[in-house]
């Protein structure tokens, strides 16, 4: 049976009042964890996500150890990119490596679709387990969003610059929307499935979209995410969006169907107002202060908390993800420092 659920988070993400401002980190499930590394030192992220039990005790673990108001499924936004027929490897300090990337408008036609029952069982049955029986606190479901899954598909990896990605953005714009679609489309029905299986709020990781202009965001991108927010408004949970290096992109997402813009560290909750963000905000403390003196870290956090707090709708986190030197017990003490120094 499934436990009481503690949804101060899910009214946050509403713009609804609370007691207290909530916490969840992003790559809060493993990085830092001594426990996640020793099961590391067995499994492959993919093999992790591949066994329900295991991946389950690895999203639940952060929960635990943190007591943030929220956990956020163990796996990787190129979770889904095989079923469509994407061969992808995650290498070890690299990142997710795809050995034949997309080149043509032909390569787009081969993708497939996916079939989230069939394809990644093992991701619903995850979700299913720990909503059903294992947590008191809302799942967060999420998926990469099309720029940024492009980006790692036409590039064959990661990238610093995006210089194919944007070369056949701008070139071969035929190709560009077809992969769009497609990948709006996966996303679409992969999210809609996280959802039934349980999940109460879903993030969109648009990580890289950043490196475009407000101009070609609103030409190439814009119209795609407005399709997808659109069809997944009707799943009735939060709908986040957030970027890394993307601040000059807030009002473009202010005018999307979404309920929560994530915030990296280079915008202030405050200057997101001034420019007339009506959305509920998430974020936004720069990863580094958690290596510095808790002094610093608490001083910073306490200005981040002070500005989210002048309207409903704040969701205390990173300006990005945990990265795997940050010590589990100072996550630990900021969950706790939150809490209180927000409490009513």
């Amino acid at each position: 049976m499934a436990k009481k659920m503690n949804d101060t988070i899910l009214k946050a993400f509403r713009g609804e009042e609370t007691d207290y401002t909530p916490v969840w980190y992003m790559r809060q499930a493993g990085r830092s964890q001594k426990e996640y590394r020793e099961i590391k030192k067995k499994y492959s992220l993919f093999e992790i996500t591949h066994q329900p039990e295991l991946c389950a005790y690895v999203t639940r673990l952060p929960v635990e150890m943190y007591n943030v108001d929220a956990a956020v499924l163990y796996k990787d936004i190129m979770s889904p990119l095989p079923a469509i027929g994407v061969d992808v490897e995650i290498k070890s300090g690299i990142g997710p490596v795809i050995d034949d990337p997309i080149k043509s408008y032909r390569d787009v036609e081969k993708l497939g679709q996916i079939d989230p029952e069939s394809d990644v069982p093992y991701v619903l049955d995850t979700i299913r387990l720990l909503t059903e029986e294992q947590l008191e606190v809302p799942l967060i479901g999420f998926s990469g969003a099309p720029f940024t899954l492009a980006s790692y598909m036409i590039e064959g990896g990661p990238s610093r610059n995006y210089h194919k990605t944007k070369a056949m953005m701008y070139s071969d714009q035929k190709t560009w929307f077809a992969l769009m679609e497609k990948l709006a489309d996966m996303t679409i029905t992969y999210v809609k499935a996280q959802v039934k299986a349980g999940a109460k709020a879903i993030q969109i990781f648009d990580s890289w979209v950043g490196a475009l202009n407000v101009a070609d965001y609103r030409y190439f991108i814009k119209p795609i995410m407005n399709r997808i927010f659109t069809e997944l408004r009707g799943e009735g949970v939060p709908l986040i969006i957030f970027g890394v290096g993307a601040s000059h992109l807030i009002l473009e997402w202010n005018d999307l169907p979404v309920d929560v813009i994530g915030l990296d560290w280079r915008m202030s909750i405050t200057e997101a107002r001034n420019l007339g963000v009506t959305k509920a905000l998430q974020g936004n403390l720069d990863p580094a202060f958690l290596l510095a003196d808790w002094e610093v870290t608490e001083q910073r956090a306490k200005a981040i908390l002070d500005e989210g707090k002048r309207q409903p709708g704040h969701v205390f986190n990173l300006g990005h993800g945990v990265t795997p030197e940050i010590d589990p017990a100072r996550l630990k003490k900021l969950t706790e420092f939150v809490h209180q120094y927000s409490k009513k």
